[in-house]
């Protein structure tokens, strides 16, 4: 098997990760934090150990402001629900991953608050990260309270100028919510750097934790409405939620194995170095591009741009087909439209949306050349 499907969620894991989450459930009962024997709060212990590493992976102020959630999805939710009021305006690029634009979508389709899309330069080679924030500024009115954007696509390998749209977020007194689902782990992010209210980051992607748990990195003064009511441990007699973070947004028994397993991918991140990251992923993205670039019929996706996402099409082959076909030949891709609408209508894709190759650290440029090769191979038989 050749695996290419890291932008859905990294394998293989590595083997501390799997350590830490078999340890955890070895030796760790019971709730952290809620009960008055050892077991727990070596429970405790192990969820403040991973808020400090992300902390500082991420440019937190401090432990507190590191948030546990089921996932990015759950992060960006609560980052937009928590942020809105009736009458705001958002804004949201033309890149965004269906767990932005469905939120929004959603909030506007009930009369809460309007939206508007803004252009990147994924489809336009020409244009800059000026002309990005341009086009943000543009579209700023007088009730725009927040923007969300993704950092980096996960259809194609564009990547936003998220410290320009911080910083112009801040002079505007616009609250400033970042995506780094593909971004956490390949390339720096600091909520500080960023001018960011708050960044949503999955565990089980660039960070190579297990799925089942995401982080929500909240700037310190920053406090939104918590999505979700219920028991946090804190303030038991109050039927109100707790008022500080991270009780106040994180209910119920928490991912502990899961967390235990992010813990360890927070360690091995310390270690990484992001330049020869992006390099390696330049080297794999620009490999296969230039043998899928003689292939008769074959489109690739923002072409001018390289990184660690590739999307393609065949003209005379559905994506799904495509898909199903290297399969067969042992290599694992993503066809469709990758749950993000927006951006596959930004780039043009066909009516049966694209292959997406995504690259991770284990991949090579002989599984890049091999991968082509069955391209190849599966469209001359067409």
């Amino acid at each position: 098997m050749i695996y290419f499907d890291h932008a859905a969620t990294s394998f293989p894991k590595p083997p501390e990760v799997v350590s830490g989450v078999c340890n955890c459930l070895q030796t760790c009962a019971g709730n952290a934090g809620r009960g008055a024997y050892q077991s727990s709060m070596q429970a405790s212990e192990l969820l403040y150990d991973c808020r400090v590493l992300a902390a500082q992976a991420f440019g937190a102020d401090t432990p507190e402001e590191v948030v546990f959630t089921a996932g990015a999805t759950a992060a960006i939710n609560q980052a937009i629900r928590g942020s809105v009021q009736k009458g705001d305006h958002v804004l949201i690029s033309d890149l965004e991953h269906n767990a932005v634009f469905r939120p929004v979508w959603k909030l506007a389709k009930e009369g809460i608050i309007s939206y508007t899309v803004f252009p990147t330069f994924a489809a336009n080679p020409g244009a800059t990260a000026e002309s990005v924030l341009e086009g943000i500024r543009r579209r700023i009115r007088p009730n725009t309270k927040l923007l969300v954007c993704t950092h980096a696509s996960n259809i194609c390998s564009a990547v936003l100028p998220a410290k320009e749209i911080g910083a112009l977020c801040r002079r505007h007194r616009i609250r400033f919510v970042l995506d780094a689902a593909q971004s956490a782990g390949h390339l720096p992010v600091d909520l500080k750097e960023f001018s960011a209210n708050a960044v949503c980051v999955p565990g089980h992607k660039g960070l190579g934790g297990p799925q089942g748990v995401g982080l929500l990195i909240l700037e310190k003064n920053t406090v939104l409405e918590p999505l979700l009511q219920g028991g946090s441990g804190v303030g038991s007699l109050s039927p109100q939620m707790p008022a500080d973070p991270p009780e106040r947004y994180e209910v119920g028994t928490l991912p502990l194995p899961a967390i235990a397993g992010l813990r360890e991918g927070l360690k091995l991140l310390g270690g990484r170095s992001f330049a020869k990251i992006r390099l390696h992923e330049r080297l794999l993205w620009e490999s296969l591009a230039g043998e899928l670039k003689t292939i008769p019929g074959v489109q690739i996706a923002a072409p001018h741009i390289s990184g660690s996402v590739l999307s393609f099409w065949a003209e005379d082959a559905g994506s799904e087909a495509i898909a199903a076909a290297l399969d067969e030949r042992g290599f694992c891709v993503r066809a469709g439209f990758h749950c993000a609408a927006l951006a596959h209508r930004t780039l043009g894709t066909p009516k049966g949306g694209a292959v997406r190759v995504s690259f991770g650290a284990e991949n090579t440029m002989e599984q890049t050349h091999l991968f082509a090769t069955a391209v190849r191979e599966i469209l001359s038989r067409r």
